[in-house]
């Protein structure tokens, strides 16, 4: 390996995103970097699926990326240290990736070849199968994969067959999930895609270890906004009785359960007859006016734990999701009430954001 005289040091840091998120991605960063009093700027290109900062600070970006935790982060599907993008020859593309491997000194114990979401990312999967082992085997023999590298993964993330960037995750503070993006399959019972929705908040949120006590049977639940029924049948799967509210039709296999009762009813002003265990809600309306409505069954401590999505705006959605999570922190905590918190932009999410609440007496 290099000496530390000789060493490349990264002053980046590389998110990945949903394609047209870029500018979300960039405005959060930007303001969280602020926050923590660094100097940086985010240079991004629309629909290309990721965002680079690069660290205009003295101090390295891995300092940076400690601090920046990533599950706080609302649009970034990734969060990496990263080092300049190499750009490739087509007859030698393994060389420049080693060198600049071994000028950056890193060891790590695991190597993911990513691309950005998109059709042409995807269409790069046959060169990243035929480069895998070669490079392996090459960073084998030059010291820098390891068996044991700490949890270090080094990410190659191929933007096109001749332009990569090298980037570093370490565990506690990335997604371990290849690309950021959690794939789920549609169970064919369920009236709706919608249903990804809420399983994948459950993988986000709750962890699963937990589902047994968390999500078990027996439990009473509310579904705002519920027809046709794709986020009532993942409660009813895991053995919960669903007060499902909405003025539309819930899907006939779904109310032949016995688990299910249908109230047509505005689920703004709807009120349970007592506490519940879990509130969801898809309802499509103004962000402002959901956060409003969880807010208030929170307040009165309606259910113990609530997943909601914020339909939002096509510009400026930071700023709006910042609105929203205010005006809910800020409600809880002038009422008293204690509460976990978290926002994620989840994979089977579009032009929404997923919030969990949790009280936490």
């Amino acid at each position: 390996m290099s000496s530390l005289a000789e060493r490349m040091v990264p002053d980046q840091l590389l998110f990945y995103c949903r394609p047209g998120f870029e500018a979300d991605v960039a405005a959060e960063v930007a303001a969280n970097v602020e926050r923590l009093g660094w100097q940086g700027r985010a240079e991004f290109i629309d629909q290309s699926g990721f965002v680079n900062l690069v660290v205009d600070d003295e101090r390295p970006a891995n300092e940076l990326h400690r601090q920046l935790a990533f599950e706080r982060l609302i649009f970034a599907r990734q969060s990496l240290v990263a080092l300049p993008s190499l750009q490739l020859e087509r007859d030698d593309r393994l060389s420049p990736i080693l060198k600049q491997v071994v000028e950056s000194g890193w060891s790590f114990d695991s190597i993911w070849h990513e691309t950005p979401d998109t059709n042409e990312g995807k269409a790069l999967a046959g060169l990243i199968k035929a480069l895998t082992r070669p490079l392996e085997s090459a960073l084998r023999k030059r010291g820098a994969l390891r068996r044991k590298g700490g949890g270090r993964r080094l990410h190659l993330f191929w933007m096109d067959g001749d332009l990569v960037q090298l980037g570093m995750s370490f565990p506690g503070n990335r997604s371990e999930l290849p690309g950021g993006i959690r794939r789920l399959r549609f169970p064919a019972a369920a009236p709706s895609r919608s249903t990804l929705k809420l399983e994948e908040a459950w993988h986000e949120f709750i962890p699963r270890e937990e589902w047994d006590v968390r999500l078990s049977e027996g439990m009473q639940a509310a579904d705002l906004g519920a027809a046709p029924g794709g986020w009532t049948w993942q409660l009813v799967a895991r053995g919960m009785h669903v007060y499902a509210i909405d003025n539309g039709p819930m899907k006939g296999d779904l109310m032949a359960t016995g688990m299910v009762e249908h109230l047509r009813e505005d689920g703004f002003v709807w009120e349970p007859p007592y506490r519940l265990d879990w509130l969801v809600c898809d309802i499509v309306d103004k962000p402002a006016r959901v956060t409003a409505m969880v807010r208030r069954w929170l307040i009165r401590r309606w259910c113990r734990e609530a997943i909601f999505n914020l339909k939002l705006p096509m510009k400026r959605r930071w700023e709006e999701v910042q609105r929203c999570l205010a005006l809910l922190e800020e409600g809880l905590e002038d009422a008293g009430v204690r509460a976990t918190l978290r926002c994620r932009h989840l994979y089977h999410d579009r032009e929404e954001v997923t919030v969990h609440v949790r009280l936490l007496d």
